[in-house]
């Protein structure tokens, strides 16, 4: 019950705080349409202040109302609140690359080295401070990647509140602590409140501000279900949004084509050349990802790695099947 008071409240202050923010953004934040675009009027963006304002303020009041731990809590979304003050910048005057990844690692270290201390993943196959050099490197892709990702109306809703509401729910099965249970269902409500103003055609983006944190809140949570033991689920999950980018980012890599700078190489940017409608093509990432949380949750259930293992294969080829479909022409039905 808990959970679903978290993301109504979420979505109740998100949504408000939208209907708030918009004027302010048209007059301040207007996202201009460019050939790397997917929009093609001016749009306002930071819609992603309402979702961690929504999200933190729900949150904060079911730990003040009862027993959860908060530390790591607020250390965690300190760190996502920092790096919304970066993204916020960046949507306004974009900073040197560089800058820009220093402090992302400084925001996901933060997370790594004082809200997750203890946490480690294989303490027998390598040493803790290779594992932690890997999960600041996993961490940083995770928060570019969810950044990648969001130039499509609805794609991240499509993409993460399936994922954050499976993650929700989880600790009624004893996968995750309470208070992680309790930042996936505000982060999961923030975005449900969020989205009537991103469906399509949008008339508010989350901006730099909101997918960068939103990244980072993410990949804690998955790493919080990895450090249970469940690494498959964690890696199933997020398997569309991780796959997308990363082979996007491997493509671009291989063209010599400078990473860092906006582009229209994603897949599911190819899907709109290629004839497919944007509803189209995020109820069909939506549709996957509930089957996603299925075999997550089918991995979960036996201690046996082989079968973990099939879990996993299976997701990796319907989420192939899935970019494959993007890659090529719609068929046009006579």
């Amino acid at each position: 019950m808990m959970p679903l008071l978290i993301a109504a409240a979420a979505a109740l202050l998100s949504a408000l705080l939208c209907i708030l923010l918009r004027p302010l953004l048209l007059r301040y934040a207007l996202a201009r349409p460019n050939a790397r675009s997917s929009h093609s009027v001016p749009t306002p963006q930071g819609g992603g202040i309402a979702v961690l304002a929504g999200c933190f303020l729900a949150v904060g009041a079911a730990i003040a109302a009862t027993s959860t731990p908060g530390r790591e809590l607020t250390i965690v979304m300190a760190a996502a609140s920092l790096l919304a003050l970066v993204g916020a910048w960046d949507d306004i005057r974009p900073l040197p690359a560089g800058i820009r990844l220093g402090l992302q690692a400084v925001c996901v270290g933060l997370v790594l080295l004082v809200a997750a201390p203890d946490l480690r993943l294989f303490p027998e196959l390598m040493p803790l401070a290779l594992e932690r050099a890997l999960a600041l490197l996993a961490g940083v892709w995770f928060v570019n990647l969810v950044n990648f990702m969001d130039g499509l109306d609805w794609i991240t809703v499509a993409g993460l509140v399936p994922l954050l509401g499976a993650l929700a729910f989880s600790g009624g099965f004893g996968l995750l602590d309470p208070g992680s249970v309790c930042l996936a269902a505000g982060l999961c409500g923030g975005l449900i409140g969020f989205a009537p103003f991103n469906r399509p055609v949008a008339r508010l983006f989350l901006g730099d501000v909101g997918s960068l944190p939103i990244g980072l809140l993410t990949a804690y949570l998955l790493y919080r279900l990895a450090g249970t033991g469940e690494f498959a689920a964690a890696l199933i999950l997020p398997l569309y949004h991780v796959t997308d980018a990363t082979l996007t980012l491997l493509r671009r890599l291989s063209r010599g084509e400078r990473v860092w700078e906006a582009h229209r190489s994603h897949l599911y940017q190819q899907a709109t050349v290629n004839g497919h409608k944007v509803i189209e093509i995020v109820g069909a990432i939506a549709a996957l990802n509930l089957i996603l949380i299925g075999l997550a949750w089918l991995s979960t259930l036996t201690p046996r790695l082989d079968a973990a293992l099939a879990c996993l294969a299976v997701a990796m080829i319907l989420t192939a099947l899935l970019l494959r479909r993007f890659s090529r022409p719609r068929r046009r039905h006579v």
